[in-house]
């Protein structure tokens, strides 16, 4: 039996030049498993075409393969009957703006395999892009905070920074930025940006990869409750890191209980935001939580309205996990990799693009790892490695009860013969 796999052309904007599954793997999928690849062409993806060939790969619009592997949402005109894909759905929460597309699935009688919901037994992600969404994000926000400062005209190093796509690569991005780290140890920030304290929220591989641009520089970690003391005694030659855990974000409403992650979890209306207490000490807050509406919110827009002055510490917020008006609720909409800010003013609840004028600058680009393209399909494609020929070579005519495949893939199974799974019957309600 001949056993194949499609590989999807990436077209949702002009960024977005990733690869669910690079050339070199395609090779080892031919020569090991016998499966072969149809790769749809592509003038923008960070793999040429011709690449893909050399690696035995076939190039061809039409995508005959019953298994196709994607990244980002597919138009509802692509789909065909009885196929399987796999792609961030992003449908789990009910987006009302993918639900056509899920509807058209099933109509199809398609199945739907999320990579979103690809686990371990704990709940931790498998297949994922999130360490290079922080990556990216971290280095836009911190060529946010210098070009912020400079239009105050405040001189610091961190102007110095480029934007994400304006490096080479990922290497390039962080030579240049340990020069600059350099430059602080050795001759410090202005007193007026002291103590330069970055925040993060949330300790994910989200946060995991901003924190690793972030620790490029001369970094010392501080626990939140150690805030007050570094405001009275720091060094003009560090910076500041607080990561921020859920004890550290929220408390129990009925005054003398105590946090419980886990009843957090189950029952996050019984809790309160405590991040006001913090928002004021922060210069750059780092978003890395995952949220939906019945958690919470960071910064909410009445608590910058009547807390903000032109003097306010906070200046940029790298929002990368952007909910339109979820944790971070003014984040407004999404920016793209080359205008990947704009300024949100408290005081007449408007944005404009860019990191002028009055309020808090926010990062809220939604494909951050498009910015790194190369580097993140590698990982990608090294993680999704070791379940591809399970899935393509898997019997889906069969019942859903059957259907062979690891434990890891079955429970990310959202759509299975045009139907929502037992786990995420849930999805109805938004249909």
């Amino acid at each position: 039996m001949v056993y194949s796999l499609g590989i999807r052309r990436e077209d949702k904007n002009k960024w977005e030049r990733r690869t669910p599954i690079i050339p070199d793997h395609t090779k080892e999928l031919k020569e090991k498993y016998g499966i072969e690849t149809i790769v749809q062409p592509s003038k923008i993806r960070t793999f040429s075409d011709e690449l893909y060939k050399i690696n035995g790969a076939k190039i061809n619009e039409e995508l005959s393969s019953n298994v196709i592997f994607a990244i980002k949402e597919i138009p509802i005109d692509f789909f065909q009957s009885n196929k399987t894909y796999l792609f961030f759905s992003h449908t789990i929460k009910g987006q009302k703006n993918n639900m056509p597309m899920l509807k058209r699935m099933m109509d199809l009688k398609c199945n739907l395999i999320d990579y979103e919901k690809i686990t371990d037994k704990k709940g931790r992600r498998l297949i994922f892009f999130g360490r290079y969404a922080g990556l990216a994000g971290m280095i836009d926000s911190l060529w946010a905070f210098g070009q912020r400062m400079k239009w105050k005209g405040i001189n610091n190093p961190f102007s110095e920074i480029k934007k994400t796509v304006d490096y080479d690569n990922l290497d390039d991005a962080k030579t240049h930025i340990k020069k600059i780290g350099i430059k602080i140890k050795k001759e410090g920030l202005q007193d007026s940006l002291c103590p330069f304290i970055v925040g993060f929220a949330g300790y994910g591989n989200v946060s995991i990869g901003a924190q690793e641009v972030l620790d490029i520089l001369p970094v010392k970690e501080i626990s939140p409750k150690n805030i007050d003391k570094i405001k009275k005694n720091h060094s003009r030659n560090l910076i500041y890191k607080v990561v921020f855990k859920e004890e550290d974000i929220v408390e129990p409403i009925s005054k003398g209980k105590k946090f419980d992650l886990q009843n957090y979890y189950k029952n996050p209306h019984l809790y309160q935001s405590i991040f006001n207490n913090y928002i004021n000490d922060i210069s750059i807050l780092m978003n890395c939580i995952y949220w939906n509406r019945q958690y919470p919110r960071l910064v909410t827009k009445n608590y910058i309205k009547n807390n903000y002055t032109d003097q306010n510490k906070l200046e940029i917020i790298g929002d990368i996990s952007v909910d339109i008006n979820g944790a971070i609720e003014f984040t407004e909409k999404v920016t793209t990799p080359d205008n990947p800010v704009f300024v949100y003013n408290p005081i007449n609840d408007k944005i404009i693009d860019g990191y002028e004028n009055d309020g808090i600058v926010v990062m809220a680009v939604d494909n951050l790892p498009c910015e790194l393209p190369k580097e993140s399909s590698n990982a990608f494609s090294k993680s999704l490695m070791n379940y591809i020929p399970y899935i393509v070579k898997a019997d889906f005519s069969t019942d859903f009860n059957q259907l062979n495949l690891p434990d890891e893939i079955k429970k990310a199974v959202i759509l299975y013969h045009g139907k929502l799974t037992p786990d995420y019957s849930y999805i109805n309600k938004f249909l």
